[in-house]
């Protein structure tokens, strides 16, 4: 199957904040775009025509966060343990177009989710159908600095040796999280679905939020979990300068 663009949209917005000047940061520009692509010869109204659909930004004056939105992305595109990181997302749409069986359909995005003082924090989404009940959705986050044109990992916010409490406070959220959830006086479900630790980190304003896969920590049906731990509750485990 050859693949054609059938829609592409470009989004420009300038979006401001109280704080984005904090640190003497300027004015962050933003410009969404928005990419699909249906294999050739469907109908732009057949819901069983494959499809890949890109939506992410672009940050102005930001190339570090965008090389690395970039290989994000690309790297949620890669879901069997022979398959190879395509080498650009226009590659991997043409490649998925050309091997796609009728209903099948990717989507990937990246949307900035917050920012305050110099750190943008920007959620990763993806979503892939191939058949079956349902698809596989994929999440991940970036925490960037653009104080240091860099991105923020775990071990980059916490204080020294402080790694095994702040995964005590995570489990202290999975415990209200069951609370929330009605799950606390399930025991059959804590036993099938223990607390695990998550690569999915946001540095928030007011909280640290923890993203769990499907299948991680709940039933596809839960689907991705959100734990938060207040800043408040975070105090000598992370650095002073990200609470």
């Amino acid at each position: 199957m050859h693949a054609h663009k059938t829609l592409t949209l470009a989004i420009l917005g300038l979006l401001l904040s109280a704080c984005q000047h904090i640190g003497g940061e300027a004015p962050l520009k933003v410009l969404q775009i928005v990419s699909e692509q249906r294999a050739s010869g469907c109908a732009e109204n057949d819901e069983r025509c494959p499809l890949v659909n890109i939506d992410t930004e672009h940050f102005a004056d930001e190339p570090a966060l965008n090389a690395l939105i970039d290989e994000r992305l690309r790297r949620m595109t890669v879901n069997t343990p022979d398959a190879e990181m395509p080498a650009t997302l226009e590659d991997y749409q043409q490649e998925f177009l050309r091997n796609a069986e009728e209903g099948w359909s990717s989507y990937l995005q990246a949307k900035l989710r917050e920012q305050h003082g110099s750190l943008l924090v920007i959620e990763l989404s993806s979503y892939l159908f191939t058949g079956g009940a349902h698809g596989m959705p994929g999440r991940g986050f970036i925490n960037y600095d653009r104080e240091q044109d860099r991105e923020l990992r775990l071990k980059d916010v916490l204080a020294p040796g402080q790694e095994g409490n702040f995964w005590r406070a995570a489990r202290r959220a999975h415990q209200r999280w069951l609370v929330e959830n009605e799950h606390d006086r399930d025991a059959e479900f804590i036993e099938f679905w223990p607390f695990q630790q998550t690569a999915h980190i946001a540095l928030l304003k007011d909280s640290v939020l923890l993203k769990y896969d499907v299948y991680s920590i709940a039933p596809y049906s839960s689907g991705h979990p959100e734990l938060s731990i207040p800043h408040d509750q975070l105090e000598g485990i992370v650095r002073p300068e990200y609470l």
